[in-house]
């Protein structure tokens, strides 16, 4: 049972990316107002219903990975290193990211990619309303380490807008068809600039707990 269940939710991803991926190749042929559901059905080979049960917004056919770009700072920030601050980690992860093209972190697409949702005013504001609850994850992941209070909200809005730039940057460069090793240099340096901007009032901001030194032992707990 467990095998076949697991055998149908691979061909349910399966089906979904290649919905997305046909989808994303009209969009950037055609334009994303041009492109009809049934002719994304038709090209997938599937039914109209099909398509909208696994995307009930037009939009999230683009943006099929959402979930992952709104968790894509938390996720940092759960996993940073001991010792490291959470400016720290998300600025070192930034610039790690560059290097593969990660566009969960970075925005790094394809050129189609980048002037498809640059020409859509529908799919700019679905990508406004992901920064939001990508910001709004990264709220929760700080509050649960360091309680919900006005710092927390204020660390939140100025890590995630420091982000968003970041972001956006990446995804002009590529509109512009820089080349990558020269956009990995510019975003490089912008993150240097953009986060350094922060380190004064964010650089201690929750900073995890060192690792201790081998040899050493645990302090003995307060009695």
């Amino acid at each position: 049972m467990t095998e076949v269940t697991g055998l149908r939710e691979r061909k349910k991803q399966e089906t979904r990316d290649r919905i997305a991926h046909l989808a994303t190749v009209l969009f950037i042929e055609r334009g994303f107002d041009q492109v009809t559901i049934a002719e994304i059905a038709t090209a997938a080979g599937v039914a109209k219903m099909t398509v909208t049960n696994y995307f009930p917004l037009k939009e999230d056919l683009v943006f099929d990975a959402h979930a992952l770009v709104e968790d894509s700072l938390a996720a940092v920030v759960r996993s940073r290193r001991p010792g490291e601050s959470v400016l720290h980690a998300l600025h070192r992860r930034f610039v790690e990211a560059l290097g593969g093209g990660y566009p969960v972190l970075t925005g790094f697409a394809s050129t189609g990619f980048a002037r498809l949702v640059q020409d859509s005013p529908r799919l700019r504001a679905r990508e406004r309303e992901i920064d939001e609850n990508r910001e709004a994850a990264l709220h929760a992941a700080l509050a649960a380490e360091g309680g919900d209070d006005d710092r927390t909200r204020a660390a939140a809005a100025q890590l995630a807008a420091a982000h968003r730039v970041l972001f956006r940057l990446v995804r002009s460069l590529v509109r512009d068809e820089l080349p990558d090793a020269d956009l990995d240099r510019r975003a490089t340096a912008a993150a240097t600039a953009t986060f350094g901007l922060l380190e004064p009032a964010l650089g201690d901001y929750l900073r995890r707990a060192a690792a201790p030194s081998p040899g050493s032992s645990a302090p003995a707990p307060v009695q």
